[in-house]
């Protein structure tokens, strides 16, 4: 009877232990509940073997618990588990097992087999233990031996497909009611790379809304990190997305057709302050909502292309140093009024009005 309750309370704490329902004793636990079992277990057998099995009600309704707390262990293990070896395991357990209960048994009905049979068991195990290690190192499987480390290529940058339309995921904007993705309607042409910043220090995600994530998602975006989306992969038209961490942030993006970059001309004597001189041709343009404009600069001197104005000083939403011959690109995603000028030379102004 002793070896009948300590083995249920030692095969429940395992179960419980590691079947990860509860963590209140650490790791203690697993070691503790499987020497508790496996001490009930040694009891039990020398009950069997010296008096055998009790019949009383006590005996039966533990020996009803062992098998039930046994099955369900064994169904999670069989189920439930990812290990890949669980199934190795019980081949072990059954191998001990089996010959032990026939070994236990013949000892005590008929005491004369029970030595040659352990004997033959002896020699079968250590038989498969040579043949296992021995196979092991010479056979085409040598699973023994361990496989050469192979270094791991470090992954090349993924090169960005086309021109980035930045989309900001603002600051508290987990919190429902609260702004959330900036802009909230984004009219992308065809061909440019989206770009979604995290400015927030929740966790979110941009996952297509209608299909649940199959168009595109990024998972989880953590505070400061960004998500790229290749819009060349889609078709033209208007997906809704929204952050599943917080269900509430929901935003549109639409894939128009591609737009022909818009040029501005920074032109001959442009650095020379007098009457009549053209410092950025045209000096303001209307454009769409995601259009780029390329600025070239082809006179002699260098020039920027500074958001802003000569007065307040540079706003911070682009910056460029263009030396003669070269050129300067900005994508403009949400409408408004862009100012611009150029810092080497403040009386060149320009202005952008984006619609």
């Amino acid at each position: 009877m002793p070896g009948m309750g300590l083995t249920a309370i030692g095969l429940a704490g395992v179960t419980i232990s590691y079947a990860g329902i509860a963590h209140t004793f650490i790791d203690g636990m697993h070691a503790l509940t499987g020497l508790t079992m496996f001490i009930g277990l040694i009891f039990l057998s020398v009950g069997i073997l010296d008096g055998g099995v009790s019949t009383s009600n006590r005996a039966k309704a533990t020996t009803l618990v062992i098998i039930s707390i046994a099955l369900g262990f064994g169904t999670f293990a069989l189920t439930m588990n990812s290990s890949n070896y669980t199934i190795t395991l019980i081949g072990l357990l059954m191998a001990i097992a089996f010959p032990s209960i026939i070994i236990a048994y013949l000892a005590m009905k008929m005491p004369q087999y029970a030595k040659p049979v352990g004997v033959i068991v002896g020699l079968a195990s250590a038989t498969g233990i040579i043949m296992w290690f021995a196979f092991g190192l010479v056979s085409p499987d040598t699973y023994m031996i361990n496989e050469p480390i192979v270094e791991e290529v470090p992954e090349k940058e993924i090169q960005l497909a086309g021109p980035i339309f930045a989309i900001t995921i603002l600051a508290d904007s987990s919190i429902q009611g609260n702004p959330d993705y900036e802009p909230d309607v984004a009219h992308v042409p065809k061909g440019h790379t989206i770009e979604w910043t995290n400015v927030d220090t929740a966790v979110h995600t941009v996952t297509s809304s209608v299909d649940f994530g199959d168009t595109f998602n990024s998972n989880m975006i953590n505070a400061g990190e960004k998500f790229t989306l290749d819009t060349s992969k889609l078709t033209l038209n208007e997906y809704e997305y929204m952050c599943i961490v917080h269900p509430w942030m929901i935003a549109t993006l639409i894939i128009e057709e591609p737009r022909e970059d818009v040029k501005v001309a920074i032109p001959q004597g442009a650095g020379i302050q007098q009457m009549g001189q053209v410092y950025y041709d045209p000096e303001v343009i209307q454009i769409p909502v995601g259009t780029t404009v390329v600025w070239e600069n082809i006179d002699d001197a260098m020039h920027t292309v500074t958001s802003g104005n000569p007065q307040d000083g540079a706003d911070g939403l682009f910056d460029s140093m263009i030396a003669a011959g070269d050129s300067f690109k900005f994508t403009f995603n949400t409408p408004g009024k862009e100012d611009y000028f150029c810092m080497v030379h403040p009386w060149m102004t320009g202005s952008v009005e984006i619609q």
